[in-house]
């Protein structure tokens, strides 16, 4: 029996994308784009081929997400923002929506939409995603995204 594997990879790296920037919490978010930007650079994406999109916060970020896939110009779309736990239960909606809406728009646009939006229970938590001992969830993100523009296309040929 021989079994068909079938995965992307990150060599032919080519494509365009599009990164949705939620700016709340701001301090933690710039350094998820940071991450974004470099792992498609050393992953030969030009920057021609790559556009910044910043909306408010987390909560708005599926909308714009929507709106870009409607546009039908990239290959994929990097989600980044962060949601950090507070004292009242807004965290648990906005963290719902976020994921949810972006889910939404990635199943119907056939899109794939990498989520980097960090849900954490503190500020520390945060930093350590954003680029210290956790890694770098933007980083990260970016990189789901290079494998599914690859995978995508393997999967259409």
């Amino acid at each position: 029996m021989s079994v068909q594997t079938v995965e992307g990879d990150f060599v032919s790296a080519d494509g365009k994308y599009a990164i949705v920037v939620g700016r709340f919490n701001a301090f933690v978010v710039e350094s998820l784009l940071e991450g974004a930007l470099d792992t498609l650079k050393r992953h030969g994406v030009s920057e021609d081929n790559v556009r910044i999109i910043r909306v408010p916060g987390a909560f708005e970020i599926p909308l714009a997400v929507k709106k870009i896939a409607g546009q039908k110009k990239d290959d994929a779309i990097i989600a980044l923002g962060a949601v950090i736990r507070g004292g009242t239960p807004h965290f648990e909606y906005v963290s719902a929506e976020s994921s949810k809406g972006i889910a939404q728009v990635m199943m119907d646009y056939d899109l794939p939409v990498a989520n980097g939006i960090l849900t954490v229970n503190s500020i520390e938590q945060a930093v350590e995603r954003s680029g210290t001992k956790a890694g770098n969830k933007g980083a990260e993100a970016a990189m789901s995204a290079l494998e599914m523009v690859s995978l995508m296309r393997r999967l259409e040929a």
